[in-house]
């Protein structure tokens, strides 16, 4: 399939729904760029002072209102040089017991309202020896949540799902790069999963994105993505969930200057 061919088996007439209560909460017709904040980023751009507009996710039609710690039911909508820019502060999860349409119908309102380049963040478990706060450039993902968010004929290529120069730019910013593995959750993998993750080529683990990275690919969307490491997959101490909250929120700066990079790229 084209992403024409894609657009129409994909964006049914519920995502122009979206897109026009999206334009008519923001005040905004079109946006060019989606942002999805993930577990304790929701601060990550409150540098760029009061947004233009904001608006509870959940007031999208079929969107539903997250759950997991962490993630606020809130859109908000920035003009920043030449973009306008939607940015979600929280997304749904597979593992809330919904469908993957659930979990990706956002991000196709976002390119129903005119989204081309997508930035996905993420927390996650750490399968390297690397630093609680550091945020990894997503370069590939491995799919292990036994999911898929497409039914039927749907041969999508995923070879190029992660925009390599949107990448390399975000890899200027970031602290690692690296491959993104998913499993369902909502339960943290145990030890022996831990070490074979690890053989797999995997570099983080966590519970989201990649339903909709590879639905926005489908649609010829470029996108791109940082994952924060908030928590050490191979330490001795069980997982806290307030300490992956806590780094995650101090990996905010990062965040913050990786988005802008992508603004920046003609």
């Amino acid at each position: 399939m084209t992403p024409d061919q894609f657009r129409s088996t994909l964006l049914r007439a519920e995502s122009e729904e979206d897109a026009h209560a999206i334009a008519q909460l923001s005040g905004v017709d079109h946006h060019d760029t989606v942002v999805v904040l993930g577990s304790g980023l929701s601060g990550a751009l409150d540098g760029w002072g009061e947004p233009r507009a904001r608006f509870p996710l959940s007031e999208i039609p079929g969107v539903l209102e997250p759950r997991a710690d962490g993630h606020l039911d809130e859109v908000r909508s920035y003009h920043r040089g030449d973009h306008d820019v939607l940015v979600a502060l929280g997304r749904t999860h597979l593992y809330e017991g919904v469908a993957p349409s659930h979990v990706t119908t956002f991000v196709r309102a976002a390119v129903a309202a005119g989204a081309g380049t997508a930035v996905l963040c993420n927390a996650n478990g750490c399968l390297r020896d690397w630093q609680l706060g550091d945020v990894m450039a997503v370069e590939d993902h491995l799919n292990f949540s036994g999911h898929s968010p497409f039914d039927g004929t749907v041969f999508l290529d995923t070879t190029g799902v992660w925009d390599p120069e949107l990448t390399e730019a975000l890899a200027g910013v970031c602290q690692r790069r690296g491959v993104y593995a998913i499993l369902r959750g909502p339960e943290y993998q145990t030890r022996a999963e831990t070490r074979w993750l690890a053989t797999t080529g995997a570099d983080c683990v966590g519970m989201s994105t990649v339903m909709e990275a590879l639905t926005l690919h489908a649609l010829g969307v470029r996108v791109c993505g940082m994952s924060v490491v908030s928590d050490l997959s191979f330490a001795s101490a069980p997982t806290d969930p307030a300490v992956v909250l806590e780094a995650a929120a101090r990996a905010g700066e990062t965040v913050r200057r990786g988005v802008e990079t992508v603004l920046a790229l003609p």
